[in-house]
């Protein structure tokens, strides 16, 4: 059964720094695309950063401030998040695919998610 956990969501001052991680188990993703959603309530789940075996993608409203990597070793992916914003606030939420091809912004990609994690930015 795979299963995909985050970690290190909590409170932070707008300018802030957090770094998520996602630890998955039951199927080894080093190859495949991983990625970051997050939903605001009332909103949509929109798409925050992906990896894949040919690079990062980032939407534009966290492009140079975001980071997202993996350590294929632990099959993980972690989330580098700095000067957080308050629009950022929401939950955060790790998934995996299991196809190489596709749209890494649409949910409908991946087939595996973790139960999200809150991340709060004050202002």
């Amino acid at each position: 059964q795979v299963q995909l956990v985050e970690s290190g969501g909590g409170l932070v001052q707008a300018g802030g720094s957090l770094r998520l991680s996602c630890a998955a188990s039951g199927r080894t993703f080093s190859t495949y695309p991983m990625g970051w959603f997050r939903q605001a309530p009332g909103k949509e789940r929109e798409f925050v950063a992906a990896i894949n075996f040919s690079g990062t993608y980032y939407a534009d409203s966290v492009k140079g401030r975001f980071t997202i990597s993996r350590d294929n070793a632990k099959n993980t992916v972690s989330l580098q998040m700095n000067s957080l914003k308050p629009e950022d606030t929401a939950v955060y939420y790790c998934a995996a695919s299991a196809k190489y091809l596709g749209d890494y912004a649409r949910p409908s990609m991946y087939g595996y998610w973790g139960q999200g994690t809150q991340v709060t930015v004050s202002s």
